[in-house]
């Protein structure tokens, strides 16, 4: 057998197909939906996923404020951001987050499965989050998917 044959195939940047997806978030658990939507945005259910190359797909998530925490993560979970100024640190937990910004529980969720480069900055841009049933990519044509049929 000719082992020289086998060769790995790399996709070019023109090669790579990008679709529009839709997602439902309405009674989801909030870190499972992430971890789908993540390694839809990674590319790893094509079969020409590469680890360095962005090859995933766009990905449009709706009703993001009616997503779930399991147990007492809606009031125990906390998000803490510091401005950099002494006295600047703000400590809010996931009721209030939801409350205020509905998209930023998702959105960070996300953000934290995705790569810590350049890669996973470039991902991310790929992401449209909305706090409603109602989004403005129409246009895009997204297809509808059912995240628990993902493996």
């Amino acid at each position: 057998m000719n082992t020289l044959s086998y060769k790995t195939q790399t996709p070019k940047g023109g090669e790579i197909k990008k679709e529009w997806v839709l997602v439902d978030a309405e009674n989801e658990v909030l870190g499972r939906l992430a971890t789908k939507v993540a390694a839809i945005l990674r590319g790893k259910y094509k079969t020409n996923y590469t680890p360095h190359l962005d090859c995933g797909d766009n990905v449009i998530i709706i009703n993001a404020d009616k997503v779930r925490l399991t147990g007492a993560k809606m009031n125990e979970k906390e998000y803490i951001h510091y401005s950099g100024y002494p006295g600047g640190q703000k400590i809010g937990t996931a009721k209030e987050m939801l409350r205020k910004k509905p998209t930023f529980l998702v959105e960070e969720a996300v953000r934290g499965m995705l790569p810590k480069t350049r890669l996973g900055s470039d991902l991310f841009r790929n992401l449209r989050v909305f706090a409603g049933s109602e989004h403005d990519h129409q246009a895009q044509q997204p297809k509808l998917i059912n995240i628990h049929e993902i493996k």
